[in-house]
Formats: C-alpha cells, sequence, structure tokens
C-alpha cells in the first residue's frame, strides 16, 4: 500500500499482475511447467468449446446441460419450466445492466437451456444456477446467475449506497478487479418474493494456485501477491496514502492480520469438526464422494 501510496492516481489504477511474468518467476522448475501448461489450457482459443463438452451435450436439435448431481442438476418437473421461464423474463433487465457494445454481443445468443447449480460454503441458502446460449453459428457461452443478498459490513459502517443488492456486487467487482468478467451484470428475480442477483460468465479461464504443491518459498511469494492484489484492489477504491497512513510503519497491522489468520483457521476446524459429527449422527447428508 505504500507502494502505491508513492504512484500517482492513474499509476496506481492501470497497474496490474502480469501472470505470464509472475509464471517465469517461479523458481521450482517443475510447477513453472505445471503453471505454465495451466495457462496455456486456461487461454486456449477453444476454451469455450472445451467447457461445452464437459458441461453440456446435444439431445435432438436442442443443446442440454449436463447433470452433475449434486452439483448441477435438473428437477425433471414443473421447477425446470419455471426457472427457465424466470430467466427468460429476467434477460431484459440483466441487459440493461450492461454497455452497449456488451448487449449488441449478448443479442446473437439465446437461452437454451437452465439448470440449478449447489452454491459454495459463502453462499448457503441462495439460489443459484446457470444457463447455456447459445449464437446462430453455434458458439456456446455459460453464465451463472446467482442470488445476492445484504452485505455483511453493513451492520458496522451503513447502508450500501446501491440499494440493489446485485449491483453492489457487481459495482465492487468492477471497481476493485483489474479485469473484471466483461458479462458481468445484475437483475431483479421474478419472484413472488423480490430477490436480487448478479450474473457472471461461468469458468471464463479462471487459474487456482494449488497450494497443496507449494513449498515455504513459493508460499511466501504467493502470500506476497495476494497482499500486492489486496493492496491494488483498495488503491482503486479509495485513497492509498490515508490507508498506507492509517496502518502506520509499527508492526501492529500485521501482528492484527496474523492474529485474525490463526483464529479463522481455528474457527474452521471447529465448524469442520462439527460437521463431520452431525453425519455421523445423520442429522446432515452428505455426498462424500464430491
Amino acid at each position: 500500500m505504500a507502494d502505491y501510496a508513492d504512484m500517482s492516481v492513474l499509476q496506481a489504477w492501470y497497474d496490474a499482475l502480469d501472470l505470464k511474468e509472475i509464471i517465469a518467476n517461479i523458481q521450482n522448475k517443475q510447477n513453472k511447467l505445471f503453471y505454465t501448461k495451466k495457462l496455456q489450457k486456461a487461454t486456449d482459443q477453444s476454451g469455450h468449446e472445451k467447457e461445452f463438452a464437459k458441461l453440456a451435450f446435444v439431445s435432438g436439435d436442442a443443446p442440454r446441460i449436463i447433470d452433475q448431481p449434486p452439483l448441477i442438476f435438473h428437477t425433471d418437473d414443473i421447477r425446470d419450466e419455471e426457472i427457465r421461464a424466470r430467466t427468460e423474463r429476467a434477460l431484459s433487465d440483466y441487459l440493461a445492466s450492461l454497455l452497449p457494445e456488451r448487449r449488441l454481443l449478448l443479442s446473437r445468443y439465446k437461452i437454451e437451456d437452465v439448470a440449478f447449480k449447489v452454491v459454495g460454503v459463502g453462499s448457503v441458502g441462495t439460489f443459484c444456477g446457470i444457463a447455456l446460449l447459445m449464437s446462430g453459428n453455434g458458439d456456446s457461452l455459460f453464465l451463472q446467475f446467482k442470488q445476492a443478498g445484504q452485505s455483511v459490513l453493513e451492520p458496522y459502517v451503513g447502508a450500501s449506497p446501491f440499494q440493489h443488492a446485485g449491483k453492489r456486487v457487481v459495482m465492487g467487482q468492477r471497481l476493485m478487479q483489474a479485469a473484471s468478467d466483461m458479462f458481468l451484470g445484475w437483475y431483479t428475480g421474478t419472484d413472488e418474493i423480490e430477490h436480487h442477483y448478479y450474473v457472471r460468465q461461468l469458468r471464463d479461464a479462471k487459474i487456482k494456485p494449488v497450494v497443496e504443491i507449494m513449498g515455504a518459498a513459493e508460499l511466501k511469494g504467493y502470500a506476497t501477491l495476494c497482499g500486492q492484489a489486496l493492496a491494488r484492489a483498495h488503491a482503486r477504491s479509495a485513497d492509498a496514502a490515508v490507508l498506507s497512513g492509517y496502518m502506520g510503519k509499527s508492526t501492529s497491522f500485521e501482528k492484527a492480520l496474523a492474529d485474525f489468520g490463526v483464529a479463522y483457521a481455528d474457527q474452521n476446524a471447529r465448524d469442520h469438526a462439527a460437521l463431520l459429527e452431525a453425519i455421523r449422527a445423520g442429522r446432515v447428508e452428505a455426498d462424500m464422494e464430491h
């Protein structure tokens, strides 16, 4: 953050982490080769075709999302028709949240199928689905729509300036990310109860670091990159000099982060132990194969 405080506003805004440069600086040759291959795979021009092969198939004349229970599934009842109809109705609302050129791009696609998707740990209790869109010449596009709720920070810092929770999520990502998903948008659900949603592309060339194969030096380097990315995000959304001054030159801020990290890890261990106990007692049903 101190480095960003010394940059001009535009320098800090345009600064970005170069993944190719990061991979080139990996000292371990085996890990460098591993991530080079992952980058090549993620940026392959035929990536969308590969995703279609993984997530969909052609049934008769109509493409259909492959059921992968319990993670992705159709209910094979009236609920499938309902979610498809709701998604179709929400499309115009979602398109209105995009820039004009992206609305034009999406106008070349139409929805072919919609399925339910299980959310991650941080979104338990909310609705999530994926939509398969196809263009006239057979190109596929997968969009994920997720229900958004009130920010967990609002009880402590006050209400968000964005009344629409989906818009809050999207505007935050657009502001803080160096390159956000071009299909990021939001809409209001047409359910009986009003719900807010945001939309993003599903699996758009994401590369996840594999911490399990990292040595001590690589783990430290990865943590440093995380800190740099976090500082850059805050430098875009606030005054880097003010934030740097707030953190000061002592080690108090670093110690506070470390204490929080250890406490969070301990809480995760307690939560996981409680979940396993609930599974053994039959209070929670779990698919252990996934």
